[in-house]
Formats: C-alpha cells, sequence, structure tokens
C-alpha cells in the first residue's frame, strides 16, 4: 500500500479546519470552444488515474495513512453563461469547495466559454492528493492518454452531437436544475453532469464495490502491512527522538502568522499576467540573474509597493525533491530573507545557498512525530510551517501536451494555488503568493493577494504590470 508523506498529511489536515485550507488549480485558455464531450473523455481518463485515489485510516496506531483506488469523482461543471475577462477568475475561485481526499472526491473538473468566443477549463485539486509538479504529472499523463484514444466513427458522431446541443454536458438530463452561481459575479451559471446516483458512476460504484470485497478478503494482508509500518515509523521516531533530546529539549515552534482586522471574512483577490519568455529571461541575464530570482524580485517589490513596512520580507521558496515523475507531495521547503538592496543577482546568491539548507523539524525532532500523535497536536507542533512573508512557487516549463487541449491549442496555462474556505482566524503569514510557470514562447505569473492592503483584482494586477516595467518586464493581463 502506498503510504501518506508527512507534507500529505499537513494539507490533509486542513481539511478538517486544521490549517490555512489550500487546493492547486491548473487554468487552459482556447481561442475557441471546447466540446464537452472531449471535456468528458478527459474527466474520465483523470478518474481512473493517479488523482482517482482516497485516504484510507490505519488499523494499527502509529502506521500511516495509506492509499486507495477511487473512481468516484465529482462530476464535470460546464458553465452555460459565457465570462467575461474579469469574471474567469472569481469564477475559478468559487470551484475549490467540498474536495475531501479522505470522505470525498478530492479533484474536479469544470470548463466556462468565454465572451471572446473561447473556452476556459480548470482542474482544481486538493493539495493532500498532490503538489504542482504532480498535478501537472497527472495532466500530463491524462491529456496524452486522451490523445492516443482512438477516435472510431461511433464516438465522433457522439461528439459532434454533443457539441451540437443547446445544453451542454454530455449527461445533460439534469442540467436545467443543476445550476450554480457564482458567489462572486452572480452570472456564471454551471451545468453539471448528475451526482453519483446517476449512470454516469454506476460503473465506479461497481468498481469500489469490487475492490471492497478484494479489499475484505485481504484483511490479514493490509494489518501485516499498518503493523511492518507501525513498527517503521515508531523506530524513527523513537530512535530520532532520543538523539534529539540528547541536545536539550528543543523550543515549541511559534507561529509568526499576523493578526489581520477587518471582520470576519479575509479579501482574498487573484491575477493572472502574461509576459514573453524572450523578454523575461533577457531581463534576468541583464541584471545578473535567473528566471526564477527575477521572479522572487518582482513578487518581494510587488508586497512593498502595496505598503508593506517592513524593512526586509520573508520569502518561502518550494523544492521539487522527486526523482522521477510521480503524483504526490514531493517538496520541500526553503526559504531567504529579501532586502531593499537585493537585485536579481543577489537573490540568486541567496537562493542558492538557501537550497542547500532546507527547513526542517525543529531541534531535530524527526519529522515522522507528527504522524504518529493525534491531528490536533500535529498541527499545534506544525502551526505555520513554510509561512513567510511571500510564497515564490517557480513551477517551471510545462510538459507540450499541456499546450492543446484535443485539437484545440491554448493561448495561456496557469497554475496557481486558492484558498476555498478560507476565514479570519485561519490566515496564513503569507501576504501575497506568486506562481510561474512557462508553456511555449510565455511565462504566466499567477497571484494570490491576502494583504488587506491590496483593494481589488484591478489593483492587484495593475500593480504587477507597473512593478514589472519598472524591471523592464511588458505584462498584460490575462
Amino acid at each position: 500500500m502506498d503510504r501518506l508523506g508527512v507534507v500529505d498529511e499537513i494539507f490533509l489536515r486542513t481539511h478538517r479546519g486544521l490549517g490555512t485550507p489550500i487546493a492547486l488549480q491548473g487554468l487552459w485558455r482556447t481561442p475557441d470552444r471546447v466540446e464537452p464531450a472531449l471535456l468528458q473523455r478527459i474527466h474520465d481518463v483523470l478518474r481512473s488515474g493517479s488523482l482517482g485515489r482516497r485516504v484510507v485510516r490505519p488499523r494499527v496506531p502509529g502506521a500511516r495513512r495509506g492509499w486507495r483506488m477511487n473512481t468516484r469523482a465529482h462530476p464535470l461543471l460546464f458553465a452555460e453563461v459565457p465570462l467575461r475577462d474579469s469574471e474567469l477568475l472569481p469564477w475559478a475561485d468559487g470551484l475549490g469547495g467540498d474536495l475531501d481526499p479522505e470522505f470525498g472526491p478530492g479533484w474536479r473538473l469544470a470548463a466556462a466559454p468565454l465572451a471572446d468566443g473561447g473556452t476556459v477549463v480548470v482542474l482544481t485539486c486538493s493539495h493532500a492528493l498532490a503538489d504542482a509538479r504532480g498535478l501537472v504529472y497527472a495532466v500530463d499523463v491524462a491529456l496524452r492518454g486522451v490523445a492516443a484514444q482512438p477516435e472510431t466513427a461511433e464516438a465522433a458522431r457522439t461528439e459532434r452531437t454533443a457539441a451540437d446541443s443547446a445544453v451542454p454536458g454530455v449527461v445533460v438530463e439534469a442540467a436545467a436544475d443543476a445550476r450554480v452561481e457564482s458567489a462572486v459575479t452572480g452570472r456564471a451559471e454551471t451545468a453539471h453532469v448528475p451526482g453519483d446516483s446517476t449512470a454516469l458512476d454506476r460503473d465506479a460504484d461497481r468498481a469500489d464495490s469490487a475492490r471492497l470485497a478484494a479489499d475484505t478478503v485481504g484483511t490479514d494482508n493490509a494489518c501485516e502491512s499498518d503493523w511492518a509500518d507501525a513498527v517503521r515509523q515508531w523506530s524513527i521516531v523513537v530512535g530520532g527522538t532520543v538523539r534529539a533530546l540528547r541536545h536539550g529539549i528543543p523550543e515549541q515552534p511559534v507561529s509568526s502568522a499576523p493578526v489581520r482586522v477587518g471582520g470576519n471574512e479575509p479579501r482574498v483577490h487573484s491575477a493572472v499576467v502574461r509576459f514573453g519568455a524572450a523578454e523575461w529571461d533577457s531581463v534576468a541575464e541583464k541584471h545578473g540573474g535567473t528566471a526564477n530570482s527575477l521572479f522572487i524580485h518582482l513578487i518581494a517589490n510587488l508586497l512593498w509597493a502595496t505598503g508593506f513596512s517592513g524593512p526586509t520580507i520573508g520569502a518561502s521558496l518550494p523544492v521539487d525533491t522527486r526523482d522521477e515523475p510521480r503524483v504526490d507531495n514531493d517538496l520541500a521547503m526553503t526559504e531567504i530573507v529579501v532586502d531593499r538592496s537585493d537585485t536579481p543577482a543577489t537573490l540568486r546568491a541567496k537562493a542558492r545557498t538557501a537550497y542547500e539548507h532546507r527547513m526542517s523539524s525543529p531541534g531535530g525532532m524527526p519529522e515522522e512525530l507528527l504522524q504518529v500523535i493525534p491531528d490536533r497536536w500535529a498541527y499545534a507542533l506544525s502551526k505555520g510551517a513554510g509561512e513567510r512573508d511571500i510564497l515564490c512557487s517557480n513551477i517551471g516549463t510545462l510538459p507540450d501536451s499541456l499546450r492543446t487541449i484535443g485539437a484545440h491549442p491554448c493561448i495561456g496555462v496557469a497554475a496557481r494555488a486558492i484558498h476555498p474556505g478560507l476565514t479570519a482566524s485561519r490566515l496564513p503569514r503569507t501576504r501575497l503568493s506568486g506562481y510561474l510557470c512557462r508553456t511555449g514562447d510565455d511565462y504566466l505569473l499567477s497571484l494570490i493577494g491576502l494583504d488587506p492592503a491590496i483593494e481589488s483584482a484591478t489593483v492587484l494586477s495593475e500593480l504587477t504590470v507597473e512593478e514589472a516595467a519598472r524591471l523592464g518586464l511588458t505584462g498584460s493581463p490575462w
């Protein structure tokens, strides 16, 4: 059985209100309409792939939670009313609800027509299931799988029929009474396929029942696996704790999350800005930096431009630690301190040093300790871990397979994290998060503003373009 890692469980706890809620999101924008039948094919491949799994609890204390296949999924959502550019991100912001990788599906696929004639396709995934690179890998496998499927004459007729239908979706009998309005815009009505009791999920129900029967037969084997894992975990925890205590009792980490004011509803604003990759790389080289250090420099300057008064900014930098492509949370965190005199060149040196000294548990205590103690204790010990004033997540270059959806070329692919259900009591220290990815000739910079000084998404977008221009970059809002 595949087991959850320490980072997986940190994100899993956020679904129980223990930490800042977070979900990952990929957004694809095409210049034309994407057929609902094609999206349904992608949906079917996704739910039978690496994202089609859920968390199961161990039978033995100390053993780690495990992953079990789960083909049940949230139905494909398809908006009926075309979205204007200003409505695109607010609509996508509302797609993170009801994701639960333990008691319900942990991901959702949705799409909406755009007023300019295009389509936006959005995949939202619980961070417990995967990190950004893991999600990219899952989508890469799914899109290549769909592209490799032979298109029979019957499938082609089905797709054309669905495309010509006045009601979007591939199982549309419930579309009329299945509209979901955007909580932000009030315009974007969404049709979706029926729920688990419909024909769409009957195959999944039968498959899950068959797996349950198989699991029952293999209960003894599962218990043996749990016992072996528990012995391993307790050995690591006890041995590591003894070694750590030889140096004294470590201090309990203190969360430095800021106190926010202004009511119970935090203001969260998002933006996506496109930059030419050639220009970005050229400007980075001109300043003696790299594409990554220029990214960090821009995000730090953005926070100062919002009115942040601190002389320095703590920057959290995720590091991909996987040695092979796989769908999980295979990342570590490191940090640097940015001051007002820093340049892309100095940040390049700071980041290089930081990548060699990643964040670890306090006092040398084994991180596996968080997996053998109660969740609330684990949350108290890890609260605020990895959070700094800004988050700079450089996702890197996306695979070519993500540049098209079927036969539809994408004019932009963005990746980011959102915070569904965020409340003032669970605000992180992080005030501004940036997510950078490259597709083709473009860099797409996605921003999530959690600072109350950021008045609106428009302000965030305009400020990004202005600060980028100071560095010699030409940005255009998505």
